[in-house]
């Protein structure tokens, strides 16, 4: 059986590695001609830090930072609206920790254990037949195709074919020095039509800074964007985040896209995975985690006897219900100033670290 994934990034690559520890080789294809050492950082929550553990890779996270808690603060004065513990609270109730640190960071770690089945530089341009050409015109055969190539899936239209949509936010993100602020938390300040998102990184050296704004049509991505383009957006802030945002001088803009109704994940010999499957816009932080689960749970089912069809049943459900209250969150954390703000406010004064049991417990765990 020749297994073909499309897309080197973190869901393909832990896919690779779950099917090597099983005895399934695979063939990864990777537009990237190098695999970089910046970029921003992402947030691992216990359900995924869980499947890295079970790949092997447990050990390797030891240099991530694990915040003590999540904040969160009101837009104009930066009070508190609450705090959920994270740090010892959840690595003692899930089995595993939350951390924080650079996605290429995450991806060179997973890429080291596989690198010898992947091929750097080698996009997907179309889905012919049993299996997938390339720009060159190479056609790789296929008995099993996984599409993990990201939201513009170049394979997924094989499955289905429905249009992205502009969820109408943008996302700004920069990483600056530790010094701006001293926290060992992730910090989220809620406001009117946007938030903002900092937590340490590079083992607490570095923060990662992320901002959103409303925007009625999609720009284009972009790397290299003044803080400019934001801070007018941001008068009447906390001056805390003023000062990051001024401080990070210039950012990458991402128009955040999302597919707003439930498709198929495989159908055939052909599988997707992660936002090729299933976007999650990142207001519950698990973009990254959700690609990984998918990835655990393809890995056993195409070693398994229900194959692709099993894995499609198994993480349906998961995956709406994820993608659902991400979307949510996108209402929740943009709230004006008025009842339904001091409501949700409320609610974020009482939120506990069981409250997160459904997202955070790995599937059959009970927390302790």
């Amino acid at each position: 059986m020749r297994i073909v994934v499309a897309g080197g990034g973190i869901g393909g690559l832990a896919l690779a590695i779950g099917l090597r520890r099983r005895g399934i080789p695979c063939v990864v294809l990777e537009r990237d001609r190098v695999l970089g050492s910046s970029g921003g950082g992402l947030q691992l929550s216990p359900n995924a830090t869980a499947v890295l553990r079970r790949l092997g890779l447990g050990a390797a996270l030891g240099g991530a930072f694990r915040p003590a808690g999540r904040q969160f603060r009101r837009w104009r004065d930066g009070g508190l609206l609450g705090r959920v513990p994270l740090g010892r609270a959840a690595l003692s109730r899930y089995g595993d920790p939350y951390v924080t640190l650079r996605r290429s960071t995450l991806r060179r770690l997973l890429y080291d254990v596989v690198a010898s089945s992947v091929r750097l530089g080698r996009a997907v341009t179309a889905v012919a037949g049993p299996g997938v050409t390339l720009p060159d015109g190479t056609f790789e055969p296929a008995d099993v195709l996984i599409g993990a190539d990201g939201l513009n899936s170049t394979v997924r239209p094989g499955l289905i074919a429905d249009p992205l949509r502009f969820s109408g936010h943008v996302a700004y993100r920069a990483v600056v020095p530790a010094s701006l602020l001293s926290t060992v938390d992730v910090i989220v300040w809620l406001g009117p039509g946007r938030h903002c998102v900092c937590y340490p990184i590079d083992e607490g050296r570095s923060l990662n800074v992320v901002a959103t704004l409303p925007a009625a049509v999609p720009p284009r991505p972009a790397r290299g964007v003044r803080a400019d383009e934001l801070l007018p957006a941001y008068a009447g802030w906390d001056p805390t985040v003023l000062g990051l945002l001024s401080a990070a001088g210039s950012f990458d803009r991402h128009p955040l896209f999302e597919r707003p109704a439930p498709s198929p994940r495989a159908r055939g010999k052909i599988a997707l995975l992660g936002d090729a499957a299933r976007p999650m816009l990142p207001f519950l932080a698990q973009g990254a985690c959700q690609a990984l689960e998918d990835a655990e749970s393809l890995a056993a089912h195409i070693a398994g006897s229900g194959g692709l069809a099993a894995y499609a049943a198994e993480r349906h459900e998961r995956a709406e219900q994820v993608a659902a209250a991400s979307r949510a969150g996108a209402h929740d954390n943009h709230l004006a100033d008025g009842a339904e703000q001091r409501r949700r406010d409320r609610h974020l004064a009482g939120l506990t670290l069981t409250d997160m049991d459904w997202i955070y417990a790995s599937p059959g765990r009970v927390p302790a």
